[in-house]
């Protein structure tokens, strides 16, 4: 009898800790594999483009901190010499919310020729920014900007899906919701990670290609 029970003790631990093992250990394997492509500044190779992936955009128009620094980086690595083509990636879903209008106009004010910047109107998450920058604009060698957090899964992504992606991390301050933004990114490198290496589902829109090596005006929409 106590044999039976502690067979079925050991067989209801295994049950309820599997799950979590297998959560944590793609979440360990995600951000071990990407951090081997994060680099400083100063160490980001020249690239085709400068991928900037989208958050949140206030109604005004303005973008949010975290958006902001995001943006400051690309800035950064431009004038570094990196590259000189930008891709903002973000949701542009709905007339009321644009995020990708919002980056243009943030770079344009800091004298981004427009036809360097390449609007991602379609970038609804991460793993469809990552896929639509391969296959609609071509590139072939980029430096995603994100915060650190988020930076993992985004260079892991663009790895597996075949590109030469280097990671520059964009926190320049201490951001409210963090520790919310981490649990959840935890969840979010194993979706992708499922994503990657088994659904392999297309992005919800992809479209002619509009190459890197094109004028970015032609993405424009007004």
């Amino acid at each position: 009898m106590i044999k039976t029970y502690k067979r079925k003790l050991l067989a209801l631990i295994v049950i309820i800790t599997t799950p979590f093992l297998v959560v944590f250990g793609i979440d360990a394997h995600v951000k071990s594999e990407a951090s081997k492509y994060i680099v400083n500044l100063e160490e980001a190779p020249e690239s085709d483009a400068i991928l900037v992936l989208g958050a949140r955009v206030y109604p005004n128009g303005s973008v949010s901190e975290i958006l902001s620094d995001r943006l400051k980086v690309a800035l950064e690595l431009r004038d570094a010499g990196k590259s000189n083509k930008f891709i903002v990636s973000g949701d542009h879903g709905q007339v009321a919310y644009d995020e990708v209008n919002a980056m243009r106009n943030f770079l344009e004010q800091q004298n981004v020729s427009a036809e360097h910047i390449f609007m991602d109107h379609a970038g609804f998450s991460t793993y469809e920014s990552i896929y639509r920058a391969r296959d609609i604009f071509k590139t072939q060698k980029i430096l995603i900007v994100t915060q650190q957090y988020h930076l993992m899964r985004a260079v892991y992504a663009a790895r597996q899906m075949g590109l030469d992606a280097y990671g520059v991390a964009s926190d320049k301050q201490l951001y409210a919701k963090m520790a919310y933004n981490q649990t959840r990114e935890v969840l979010a490198r194993n979706k992708d990670f499922v994503y990657l290496h088994l659904l392999k589902p297309k992005p919800t829109y992809l479209g002619e290609p509009i190459p890197i090596t094109s004028d970015g005006r032609l993405t424009a929409d007004r």
